[in-house]
């Protein structure tokens, strides 16, 4: 699946809502985060043929950020707001297919330790809600 070029911008921002789908329930597990990791290669990669200077692929700014997030112990209220701020700014980079990519990816970190929890379902339910709300 090609698209209109995507920016670090977006990937970055997508990075926030997936870690905010991992962190629902207070703690991220390896099993998620190794999720997220496939997805990206499996899928992501694939999007479009947009590099940074070093001439790396851009969707890679989905695990770049990812860490860091995790690394600084942000919270997912935090992050789960400033990416639908960016989405609603943005909407236009929101196709029909990425937005289902990102319900697909959210899903299978969710999945990926246990199952889903209430605390990820909820935020499942509401990422679901937004990404619905405006139609592309």
């Amino acid at each position: 699946m090609k698209t209109k070029k995507l920016n670090i911008k977006f990937y970055q921002n997508i990075a926030k809502v997936f870690y905010a789908v991992a962190k629902s329930d207070n703690s991220i597990n390896m099993h998620e985060i190794k999720a997220l990791k496939q997805v990206v290669k499996d899928k992501w990669l694939m999007i479009d043929e947009t590099f940074d200077m070093f001439g790396t692929d851009t969707a890679y700014q989905i695990e770049v950020v990812f860490d860091w997030l995790y690394s600084k112990n942000a919270t997912t209220e935090d992050c789960f707001t400033d990416f639908l701020e960016y989405y609603n700014n943005y909407s236009y980079f929101f196709t029909r297919e990425i937005k289902q990519l990102i319900i697909e990816t959210s899903y299978r970190i969710a999945e990926a330790f246990k199952g889903k929890n209430k605390a990820e379902l909820l935020i499942l339910e509401k990422l679901e809600h937004e990404l619905t709300r405006l139609v592309s």
